[in-house]
């Protein structure tokens, strides 16, 4: 898509805020216009289609992340405000053809891994269920209303999406009796479940299993705490739609139960003991006395908790958390030459990962913590002017993906909050 002068005349407004900091003003260009001229396509039907990068599918977390910036031009775009309205059209249409897939393809044409053992349809680039998958598209439906008004998003399709989000998250609550299973024998063990495809053993906790994390990478316990978190946000969101705008108490009062639960879940079995024995959020449980202590450079993790509200920046937990996870004590926190900050075992070790930095900016008040990490982020991109999944802290032209544009957005997301813009929630 190409950008129209209104685009062009609010990204000059924010560069010229910035002109004190020309080298991050050249970034924000590059990446803020390289998503909506690469990744944005339109289709004849069923809204529009948003590459992820350099793989040729939608994720429908990605795809959130990666338009989530424009909200702020969509208050008082009008052409902005539907292109993020016919993402949305996008998504619902992907949820209500397979609410447990997490990327999509254009159109039926069988690419994507179709030898999965799973129930694959042409439609489906990969089937890996993740919580955050059904979570996003949700938050940017709330979002597009909050920062526009328009309602029209919240349509039938809308609603049958919800409902199979619902009847899902019940389901995997209750894992031990879903029929979902996932198995890929032709790749790496982390992209794929254990236990003939059902994923380790787990006990009931009032948390929704998940077989993914944000990574695409197979959970060690099922209960991914940080996606929990962000699933309480997302019932709170529905609660309020199926309140205020299309009113519907059967659906309200379900969102409410599973949000209690869940909530109670994370307060019971999420939590657990550091190094210097002080009470932090789990990454992963299983219910049954297991616990991680890590994060990952993939949102939603715990280091994002405040920037998904389920607790504030202050919260003692959080900041136990935060510490230990911004420490050698979690095994994916690389610290070099040229930075530091979380990792994931996706990527190799000592790469560090440009969202997570830009996560860690949102995610704490001080000005001069923010220009820290915009400044080092800007400093890693390998001279592309973009950033990439994960660089090597002690040579940043070592890096993974050419072109990501989830973490391009995530760039772009620090430098406006930087500069006073803000995506209201």
């Amino acid at each position: 898509m190409k950008l129209t002068q209104p685009i062009k005349d609010f990204m000059e407004e924010v560069s010229s805020k910035a002109s004190k900091t020309p080298d991050w003003s050249k970034v924000f260009e590059v990446t803020y216009t390289n998503t909506w001229e690469t990744a944005i396509k339109e289709m004849p039907e069923n809204g529009t289609f948003v590459l992820t990068g350099d793989i040729p599918a939608m994720w429908q977390r990605d795809s959130t992340c990666q338009v989530r910036p424009y909200l702020v031009m969509a208050q008082q775009i009008p052409e902005v405000s539907n292109l993020i309205y016919e993402v949305v059209k996008r998504q619902f249409f992907n949820m209500n053809l397979d609410p447990y897939a997490n990327a999509f393809n254009a159109e039926a044409n069988g690419a994507g891994h179709q030898r999965d053992l799973t129930e694959m349809t042409p439609w489906i680039w990969e089937r890996k269920f993740e919580i955050d998958s059904l979570c996003f598209p949700v938050q940017l439906s709330y979002l597009l209303y909050k920062n526009t008004g328009r309602k029209d998003q919240f349509d039938g399709q809308f609603v049958s999406g919800i409902k199979k989000m619902l009847k899902v998250f019940e389901t995997e609550q209750h894992h031990n009796s879903s029929d979902y299973r996932f198995e890929r024998t032709y790749d790496r063990p982390e992209d794929t479940l254990v236990n003939d495809g059902k994923g380790s053993d787990v006990g009931y906790t009032g948390m929704i299993w998940s077989a993914f994390r944000p990574s695409d990478d197979a959970c060690v316990y099922g209960y991914l705490v940080p996606a929990n978190m962000f699933a309480v946000l997302v019932l709170d969101y529905i609660q309020e739609i199926f309140t205020e705008i299309i009113p519907n108490e059967e659906i309200c009062n379900k969102a409410a139960n599973i949000q209690r639960e869940v909530r109670a879940g994370i307060e019971a079995f999420g939590t657990t003991i550091n190094a210097a024995g002080e009470k932090i959020y789990s990454y992963e449980t299983d219910g049954l006395g297991h616990h991680l202590i890590m994060d990952d450079g993939n949102v939603p993790n715990l280091l994002s908790a405040p920037y998904l509200h389920y607790v504030s920046m202050d919260d003692p937990t959080y900041i136990n958390t935060r510490k230990t996870i911004l420490s050698s004590e979690n095994p994916y926190f690389y610290a070099g030459k040229y930075g530091q900050g979380l990792g994931s075992p996706h990527t190799p070790a000592n790469y560090i990962w440009h969202i997570a930095m830009s996560v860690q900016g949102l995610t704490q008040s001080s000005q001069e913590e923010k220009a820290r990490l915009l400044q080092n982020m800007v400093d890693t991109t390998a001279g592309t002017d973009m950033m990439h999944e994960g660089f090597d802290v002690d040579d940043p032209n070592n890096y993974t993906r050419e072109w990501f544009s989830w973490a391009n957005m995530m760039y772009c997301e620090l430098f406006l909050n930087y500069y006073g813009y803000e995506i209201k929630e």
